[in-house]
């Protein structure tokens, strides 16, 4: 087969997937190498773009940890972790809005607007976007008693105003959201921003949601890829399958099915392109969350 043909291929394989999708919402949680490395940013972008060419509605959700902790460092502010999480304290909490909202939110935008599409950067705090309050974490250890960890300015998704984004999408733009939050008396928080894209997605009863990582998927004992989890298989990979920072990845994704979303899917941002072979693909590449396993499949 010639190299035409071989892309002529490509096209009608993605032919139904197009159809599929077509008028849909996808939520993608945009962060990890795929942010920091130029060939991949590049990708990204384009893979956005013809997504929006194609008549799907894409929403980013991004996050932007190292670059929070490259400003603190800049600025001598030191960090403290509890729980594997940044305690935010007030002067944290600025830095957190500064290069989240002011910097890297713009600089996504900017790239989307390169790619020839129009994007639009928000947080939580326009048009009453993400009510948020504070995170109350409980950690009990075999044997301890509850022990509550204070994460200061840390916060959960209360409730997702879903107003802004469906008027921006219906006008073509792409909207990009900083995952900071505000309560009811104006107190912002700092959010994971997985939690925020999975409260987006379900809010928006997107057809899919997306978290870009950087692993293959979720990996079983043998360090083999898992190509489908069903909700009700889920509990028992967390008996030492599903560990660390991938528990709240699983969780979120849970969370947005039960809500409504029709799949979530765990892939490899350091794959060029990862977006749209997930997406248009017979196979996919990553790990999807599904409500049963007659859903099982790229894009069923």
């Amino acid at each position: 087969m010639s190299g035409k043909q071989e892309q002529a291929r490509h096209l009608i394989e993605s032919l139904p997937y197009i159809k599929r999708f077509y008028g849909q919402t996808v939520v993608i949680k945009y962060g990890g190498h795929a942010m920091e490395n130029e060939a991949l940013k590049k990708a990204f972008a384009q893979n956005i773009a013809l997504l929006r060419y194609v008549g799907i509605k894409p929403v980013i959700v991004h996050g932007g940890g190292p670059q929070i902790g490259e400003m603190l460092k800049q600025l001598n502010i030191q960090s403290t972790f509890k729980q594997g999480q940044r305690v935010t304290d007030d002067a944290t909490m600025n830095v957190v809005e500064m290069v989240l909202v002011g910097s890297v939110n713009k600089d996504i935008v900017n790239l989307l607007n390169l790619a020839g599409v129009k994007a639009v950067g928000l947080s939580g705090k326009d048009g009453h976007l993400i009510r948020a309050k504070k995170l109350e974490m409980v950690v009990q250890g075999e044997d301890q008693a509850p022990e509550i960890i204070d994460l200061g300015k840390v916060g959960e998704v209360v409730r997702v105003d879903t107003a802004i984004l469906e008027a921006l999408s219906d006008d073509g733009f792409i909207p990009v959201i900083a995952p900071v939050g505000v309560d009811e008396h104006g107190v912002t928080y700092n959010i994971n921003a997985d939690s925020v894209a999975g409260s987006v997605a379900a809010a928006l009863k997107a057809r899919r949601l997306l978290l870009l990582t950087d692993v293959a998927g979720v990996l079983d004992a043998d360090k083999n890829l898992i190509r489908s989890i069903p909700m009700l298989e889920a509990d028992q990979l967390f008996n030492g399958v599903i560990t660390g920072g991938m528990i709240p990845k699983i969780k979120c994704c849970l969370s947005a099915l039960q809500s409504g979303v029709d799949k979530a899917m765990i892939i490899d941002g350091r794959v060029e392109n990862c977006i749209l072979l997930e997406l248009f693909t017979d196979s996919g590449i990553g790990t999807e969350i599904i409500h049963s396993l007659k859903d099982a499949g790229a894009g069923e």
